[in-house]
């Protein structure tokens, strides 16, 4: 009789304090929903209105070649990583305060880090 109180607090131990990682497959529904009308995917192909975002995670921010950014982006001075993405889909002017980026941001952080996840997986 007491395993199961146990398992319940091993089960909220396990899942408490530890950040949700993103899931791809849903972020890839997100990203074609909300980001393909301006955002391409594909290595190898040419930019959108925004810049094509195979490869991104790694990348300094405004620093593709061939896209021009907006000098708030060129200035950004970050690496693109999973957690930075999450917080530019969620809210672009918020983490890049100028941009030219047009979006109102995905508000949902769930959302949000499924599509980080996926733009992760892009490489």
């Amino acid at each position: 009789m007491r395993a199961a109180p146990l398992l319940v607090v091993a089960a909220l131990l396990c899942t408490s304090g530890t950040a949700r990682a993103g899931d791809a497959a849903r972020g890839k529904i997100t990203f074609m929903q909300q980001c393909s009308a301006c955002h391409t995917v594909i290595a190898n192909t040419r930019d959108s209105m925004g810049p094509n975002l195979f490869g991104v995670v790694g990348r300094k921010a405004g620093s593709k070649p061939g896209f021009v950014y907006s000098d708030a982006m060129k200035s950004a001075g970050f690496v693109w990583n999973e957690a930075k993405l999450a917080a530019f889909v969620k809210a672009p002017a918020d983490v890049v305060p100028n941009s030219n980026m047009f979006f109102m941001g995905i508000s949902n952080p769930t959302q949000a880090g499924d599509v980080a996840a996926y733009l992760a997986t892009l490489k």
